[in-house]
């Protein structure tokens, strides 16, 4: 079970839930950045590597018996907030690609790099199976 949390005089987040109530197995995805089964990032392209990024999250969530509709929060960290800004539209369209019109509590950092030296973003989940 999943339930949004809104309170009721706020308005519509956009792309974001406020919060989700949710009973079941917990499953946490560690952090997934932008590469390939083989370690390789597609270039240094924040778009492609976000979409990379996503099909690793349900990768694993897959292994625990999981899709899209199970994440309840996923964490963001890019490299280049200005990037991410000017991007926005083609992620929103990775984004339902990829997850689809599901829409877990979300939290975006901006850092100034990530462990990969390549990865230009790491996203990492929860999600209740």
């Amino acid at each position: 079970m999943r339930r949004i949390l809104q309170p009721p005089h706020w308005p519509a987040p956009r792309g974001y839930a406020n919060g989700i109530a949710a009973e079941g197995r917990m499953v946490f995805v560690a952090g997934q950045v932008g590469w390939d089964a083989e370690g390789r990032f597609p270039g240094a392209d924040l778009v492609a590597q976000t979409r990379q990024a996503l099909a690793n999250v349900l990768a694993v969530l897959a292994e625990a018996g999981g899709g899209p509709e199970h994440l309840v929060r996923l964490t963001w960290y890019v490299t280049d907030i200005e990037a991410y800004r000017q991007s926005r539209r083609a992620l929103g369209e990775v984004y339902r690609e990829t997850i689809g019109r599901y829409f877990p509590a979300m939290t975006l950092v901006a850092v100034d790099a990530l462990v990969e030296p390549e990865a230009l973003v790491e996203i990492e989940a929860t999600a209740v199976v």
